[in-house]
């Protein structure tokens, strides 16, 4: 199974979600999971967990335009604690995406769809922000689940719905991850006419552990590891054979200034357009809502404080 993780606006958390997920995978004992890093603006693992720069990525791609066997993909990784593996890539960009723009065209299939077609293989494709022409996309494109990841302020959800029709047509099995504060989970899902399949909480204590930095026993004693069961849930969704997703409440959206209207495709193909009603003016503020609610649960209209 592939499952690509990317972003299109900064920096939400791709790297740690890659991680965490390939440490809570469900029956993980049975599986053997990569974090491959493909992102195009360089890597992180190599630096947080202390692993050497190579094997990676480098000696793949060189590997690569000898041999189609895709077993050789697990001879240029790494272990991360809990079991997985790790493909590492260089720091800097523009050796990450050269090495990347080799190995998508080493073959006429890149390897790491391949190897991910293994029943007992489960591969987490760290695609970093897919900017249109990033070489991470011939890997995006194959992946049986893409999970596109962002923010949940105006200007990021901006970006996400511009690109929401055209990553969906990507995977048979787009989905749209938030994270952090903002608009609340329910007005997102309105806006965009298509439903979020999660909400990861803002806890950058507990997502620098997942990513091999060691907290302060101050901090870790405060952690109260909610970014890792949400990570764990998400893990078990994306687990499941795909079902069909219920369309969004058929309700007057709150709006969210900024943001187009969309048409997404569904699994199977089905085109879903949100309601008529468009983005409310910036000039009618939206109202503040409860700060005891989570971003998960129905609210008024508006952004949720930052914490």
């Amino acid at each position: 199974m592939l499952i690509a993780l990317c972003s299109v606006k900064g920096s939400p958390g791709v790297t740690t979600l890659a991680v965490a997920l390939a440490m809570t995978w469900p029956h993980a004992e049975s599986m053997r999971r990569l974090v491959a890093e493909v992102d195009p603006s360089g890597g992180d693992l190599a630096m947080r967990f202390g692993l050497p720069a190579a094997p990676g990525l480098v000696s793949l791609a060189a590997a690569a335009r000898r041999t189609r066997d895709p077993a050789v993909v697990w001879d240029h990784t790494q272990a991360l604690p809990g079991g997985a593996r790790a493909l590492v890539a260089p720091p800097g960009g523009t050796h990450a995406r050269a090495t990347l723009s080799t190995l998508v065209t080493a073959s006429d299939v890149p390897l790491l769809p391949v190897v991910a077609r293994d029943a007992g293989v489960v591969v987490f494709a760290d695609c970093g922000r897919v900017d249109p022409g990033s070489p991470a996309e011939a890997i995006a494109r194959r992946a049986d689940a893409l999970v596109l990841v962002s923010g949940a302020q105006s200007d990021d959800l901006a970006h996400a719905a511009a690109r929401l029709g055209e990553l969906a047509r990507w995977t048979p099995r787009p989905g749209l991850l938030l994270t952090g504060d903002g608009y609340p989970t329910v007005d997102v899902e309105r806006e965009l006419g298509i439903p979020a399949i999660g909400r990861l909480p803002h806890e950058p204590a507990t997502a620098a552990t997942l990513t091999g930095h060691r907290q302060p026993l101050a901090r870790r004693r405060g952690n109260n590891g909610g970014l890792a069961r949400h990570a764990a849930a998400l893990a078990r969704t994306l687990a499941e054979p795909a079902t069909p997703i219920a369309s969004p409440p058929a309700t007057t959206p709150a709006g969210v200034p900024g943001v187009p209207a969309q048409q997404v495709r569904r699994p199977g193909g089905v085109l879903i357009t949100p309601p008529s009603n468009g983005p409310q003016p910036a000039s009618a503020p939206p109202q503040t809502r409860n700060p005891r609610r989570n971003g998960n649960q129905p609210s008024p209209a508006g952004k949720e404080p930052r914490a």
